[in-house]
């Protein structure tokens, strides 16, 4: 039997105990990891649904999202289906690193109470890091029924707004191509002269004061990201003319 005041009990001692832990925790890490997944798949959906005005808590986002997105589609740059691709895991921040014709855009069809919606996800720059969010347009593919933005590191009471719904409802009802039919997006502009965001037909939201350049940002990707669309766009709305 070995000598429990010895340097070598010690010793072997510590090792098993370091061992043991370090089992636990990678079995906890491993254990966690799927429900961490589930959870964020989840927060997606979730996401997703509030563009289109419904808000649920992650345990009913699921049956919602089954219920309510009618198809999910991963479009290339001519606007045709990749059906090879799984759009809902779609990852923008690498699909940006390639060159627009090898990118894959996630276009998510909503539907509720008849009607029909487009939701288009986005993802640019703010003033610190990636900012990132959805965009849901209305049947006539021009006005919006509803945004939702997050950001990674924007400053608190400054840039990070972008996350309130009062800003976010600012965006509610704009049009995002202007009476020519040529795409303008959304500008949030520190010069809007219409800060209660009554006039829609302006394209312009007002911006947060002090955050301008997370307001370009949000600018930027708005117009950068639908501009990716267009080809699709064409598509769905001369297949609307034909049928009426």
């Amino acid at each position: 039997m070995m000598n429990r005041d010895s340097n070598a009990y010690t010793f072997l001692f510590a090792t098993i105990m370091v061992l043991v832990v370090a089992s636990t925790l990678a079995f906890t890490a491993s254990s966690l990891k799927d429900l961490q997944a589930d959870n964020v798949r989840k927060e997606k959906m979730q996401n997703i649904l509030s563009t289109i005005g419904i808000q649920t808590d992650r345990e009913q986002a699921e049956v919602l999202y089954k219920k309510h997105i009618t198809s999910t589609l991963a479009l290339n740059h001519l606007g045709g289906v990749d059906d090879s691709v799984d759009a809902f895991t779609l990852k923008l921040n690498y699909e940006l690193k390639k060159p627009a014709s090898e990118q894959r855009f996630p276009m998510y069809k909503a539907e509720v109470d008849n009607t029909k919606f487009y939701i288009i996800p986005l993802r640019g720059s703010g003033l610190w890091d990636a900012i990132w969010g959805y965009v849901a347009l209305k049947a006539d593919i021009n006005t919006i029924q509803g945004v939702v933005f997050d950001h990674k590191g924007e400053t608190a009471g400054l840039g990070a707004e972008i996350t309130q719904q009062w800003f976010q409802d600012r965006f509610t009802d704009e049009k995002v191509f202007d009476t020519s039919g040529k795409l303008v997006g959304i500008y949030v502009s520190k010069t809007n002269n219409d800060p209660k965001d009554t006039d829609k037909d302006d394209h312009e939201v007002d911006a947060i004061s002090g955050a301008t350049i997370t307001g370009d940002g949000v600018t930027d990707m708005i117009i950068e990201r639908l501009n990716h669309y267009l080809p699709y766009f064409e598509k769905e709305k001369n297949a609307t003319a034909l049928l009426n």
